[in-house]
C-alpha cells in the first residue's frame, strides 16, 4: 500500500493539485488531484487539462476528475464529461466518490481508480466500503484520501485501498508516515476482502 504525500519530495509518491505549482521528482509515482476540494471557485477543466498535458504522465497513477464535496450526483455531473479527455491526455482517470454514491448508477468502465472521498463519516462507513470492495471486483485502484493518522491507513487498508493520501507532512514535516504504510503491508487486516 502507497501512501502519498501532500508535499513533494524526494523520497515518496506525492499527490499533486494544480495549486502547489510543484512536479514529482522524474520517475517517482505520483497522483494528480483536480484542486476543487481546496479551490472550488479557481478550477476550470480547461486549465486542469492544460496542466494535465505539462505533468510527466507516464508515472502517474491517476488523474481525478473533477468532483463536488460530499454529493455524489453533482459529482456525477460534473465528472461524466471529463473521463475521456483525462484518459486521452495519457491518465488513467479516477471518480471521486462522495456522499450517496451507492445509490447511483456508477460507470464503472469509464474509469480506473475509485478515489475515496466525502465526508468522514460517509468515508468510514459501509457505503464507502462497499463501493471499494466493488471497485476492486472491477480490477480498479482504490484510493482514499485525507488519511492523516496510521489507524485510518489502516481501516484504509482493511477496506481495500491500494493507496492513502493526507496533508500531515504540510504540518508535521518530520514524521514518519511511510511506517504507516510498512505497518499496514506486514499486518494485513484479516478483515480485508479479496475479490
Amino acid at each position: 500500500m502507497l501512501y502519498l504525500s501532500g508535499v513533494v519530495r524526494p523520497d515518496m509518491p506525492a499527490m499533486v493539485t494544480p495549486r502547489m505549482r510543484q512536479r514529482p521528482p522524474v520517475g517517482q509515482p505520483w497522483a494528480a488531484d483536480n484542486g476543487r476540494y481546496a479551490s472550488p471557485q479557481d478550477y476550470s477543466d480547461e486549465a486542469y487539462l492544460a496542466w494535465l498535458a505539462k505533468m510527466p504522465a507516464e508515472s502517474c497513477l491517476f488523474a481525478t476528475a473533477p468532483d463536488v464535496v460530499g454529493d455524489a450526483a453533482a459529482t456525477l455531473a460534473m465528472s461524466t464529461p471529463m473521463l475521456a479527455p483525462i484518459r486521452a491526455a495519457g491518465y488513467p482517470v479516477a471518480l471521486v466518490a462522495q456522499d450517496g454514491l451507492e445509490s447511483l448508477d456508477v460507470p464503472w468502465a469509464d474509469f480506473d481508480a475509485l478515489f475515496i472521498g466525502g465526508s468522514t463519516v460517509w468515508k468510514l462507513g459501509d457505503a464507502a466500503a462497499e463501493l471499494a470492495r466493488e471497485a476492486k471486483q472491477c480490477g480498479k485502484w482504490v484510493h482514499m484520501g485525507r488519511v492523516n493518522s496510521r489507524s485510518r491507513m489502516v481501516y484504509a487498508e482493511s477496506i481495500g485501498c491500494d493507496s492513502a493520501d493526507g496533508t500531515t507532512l504540510r504540518f508535521e514535516p518530520d514524521r514518519d508516515v511511510q511506517s504507516w504504510a510498512r505497518h499496514v503491508i506486514a499486518n494485513p487486516s484479516i478483515w480485508r476482502t479479496e475479490p
